[in-house]
């Protein structure tokens, strides 16, 4: 699953400068773009990691699915019956009469998700709790968060690293 790379940006910059306070001190969110679009992130290339899933995913079509969180938050029984069919276990039409799609979707929300015990208070790392993986999970909250230079700098790098390959992304 990919999410619109602004959105992915925000999220990893809220992350980061929770689990490292320092973070704050030592640049700014847009240093940290920068720093973001060159790939010299440490997760790595946010670009080439999308766009090398996005090939396998044209390329493999029964080995791998590409699935936009943004798709999924608008249309999740479509997303949902496709991601069923795609494991090769289809929803019956019983169980799309009986909402259990509509189940499995809350069970996988984020609201859902935030408020288990385990989330609340567990520790998947011991120096951070498993709260922190869960902020808010909107589409296009980066709007909020974004300089002008920023969407110029993302803009032309979305151009040049997705150009040609036939993934886009809703902003």
């Amino acid at each position: 699953m990919a999410r619109n790379p602004y959105d992915t940006f925000v999220s990893a910059w809220k992350f980061l400068t929770q689990i490292y306070p320092e973070f704050l001190h030592e640049m700014t969110m847009e240093d940290y773009s920068e720093i973001f679009c060159k790939g010299e992130d440490a997760f790595g290339p946010h670009w080439d990691h999308v766009l090398g899933y996005w090939k396998e995913s044209l390329e493999r079509p029964n080995k791998v699915l590409f699935i936009k969180y943004e798709d999924m938050k608008e249309n999740g029984i479509v997303e949902m019956k496709r991601l069923a069919e795609f494991l090769g276990c289809g929803f019956s039409l019983e169980e799309e009469k009986h909402g259990v799609i509509e189940e499995i979707m809350k069970l996988c929300s984020l609201s859902h998700l935030k408020e288990l015990e385990v989330n609340k208070t567990g520790k998947y790392v011991p120096i951070f709790g498993n709260n922190l993986y869960f902020r808010k999970g909107e589409v296009g909250d980066w709007v909020n968060h974004f300089s002008p230079t920023m969407v110029e700098r993302f803009d032309q790098m979305m151009k040049e690293k997705f150009s040609g390959s036939g993934l886009e992304f809703r902003m």
